[in-house]
């Protein structure tokens, strides 16, 4: 512990203490076990190696100056990932179970929590995976659900600075009524390949469009896209985007900040009208993008021409941050502190 550098961390996993499971069998969920294991014992024909049956979130843990340890929003993960199971047939797990575990992991992992003004953060990851074996095409009977904890750094190494991105027509990271509204490893594997390229041309992330007509705005990458106009907050309404927990939590900043919220289809010209744009969601926390470039037409859109993010993405950015951190009060009661 005593050579972990907080402030120089990745976005990557590190071994922590422990990690927290529960079982599904015979119709019912189990208790809560502790395990120090890294390892998963699984059947060769378990369902989620061969059907996808597999489904995870991402939230994180900070500690505030005060020393206390803060766990943002976490129903919501835990309802996400009852509708994630609705979506590919998996038992639900109880959202009380699911706050449950995650309280626990952190206090055990309490140790791992990167300290206030690092600029890292406890990344929790909650795990839903079918461990009945099966070889027809059909739901498992058994699951287990298992939380680990990893001390991480900006998702992005910029931190919050602008970053470009571009549009790549060739792929689609969700069909038009598949998997895109529910947090499945499938959507993530469809955006490995564009992801790639996308980096090796010198990009942070592909906005993809719309899966049917690519006429509108979908996903940026692992993140919900949103532009500011004017006095308007603009996110796209589409049947393929990941509903984020940090972009509804930016919707009622914007609210509450005077600006109006418009969630709705963007079409890609829109682009031309925004004065900013970001991408946003638990590990991207708010990334301003500087500017997009279309490379099927050959059109840029640029947004961050000083390099710096824009004023209401700074403002939505440090409101998000100050009720994280337990700097600033939450009127919402979105924070739950570890004790």
């Amino acid at each position: 512990m005593e050579n972990i550098n907080w402030s120089e961390l990745t976005f990557g996993y590190m071994k922590t203490d422990y990690n927290v499971r529960c079982y599904y069998r015979n119709g019912k969920w189990g208790e809560l076990e502790v395990s120090s294991s890294e390892i998963l014992n699984l059947h060769m024909a378990a369902t989620c190696l061969h059907y996808g049956q597999e489904s995870f979130e991402g939230l994180k843990a900070f500690r505030g100056k005060d020393g206390q340890v803060r766990v943002f929003r976490m129903d919501e993960n835990a309802k996400r990932m009852q509708s994630s199971s609705r979506g590919i047939l998996m038992a639900e797990l109880p959202v009380e179970k699911f706050e449950e575990a995650v309280r626990k992991v952190v206090r055990l992992n309490e140790r791992f929590v990167p300290p206030y003004e690092s600029g890292s953060s406890l990344y929790i990851r909650p795990l839903l995976i079918g461990t009945g074996a099966q070889v027809g095409v059909k739901p498992a009977d058994e699951y287990m659900f298992l939380v680990f904890v990893t001390p991480v750094g900006p998702y992005f190494k910029t931190g919050f600075q602008p970053v470009p991105v571009c549009i790549m027509r060739d792929y689609d990271r969700a069909a038009p009524h598949g998997t895109g509204t529910i947090k499945v490893g499938g959507n993530y594997a469809a955006s490995l390949v564009a992801g790639e390229k996308a980096k090796q041309a010198g990009y942070n992330a592909v906005l993809y469009l719309d899966p049917k007509e690519k006429k509108y705005i979908d996903e940026c990458g692992p993140a919900n896209f949103f532009g500011i106009r004017g006095n308007s907050y603009i996110t796209p309404a589409s049947n393929s985007i990941l509903p984020s927990t940090t972009n509804k939590s930016l919707m009622q900043f914007a609210e509450d900040m005077g600006l109006t919220v418009e969630r709705r289809p963007i079409p890609v010209e829109e682009l031309s009208t925004f004065e900013e744009t970001g991408e946003c969601g638990t590990a991207a926390v708010i990334t301003p993008i500087s500017k997009i470039d279309d490379l099927d037409v050959n059109k840029s859109y640029v947004y961050a021409t000083d390099g710096k993010p824009g004023p209401v993405c700074e403002k939505l950015y440090n409101k998000l941050r100050g009720i994280q951190y337990g700097d600033e009060p939450d009127p919402y009661g979105w924070v739950q502190i570890i004790e």
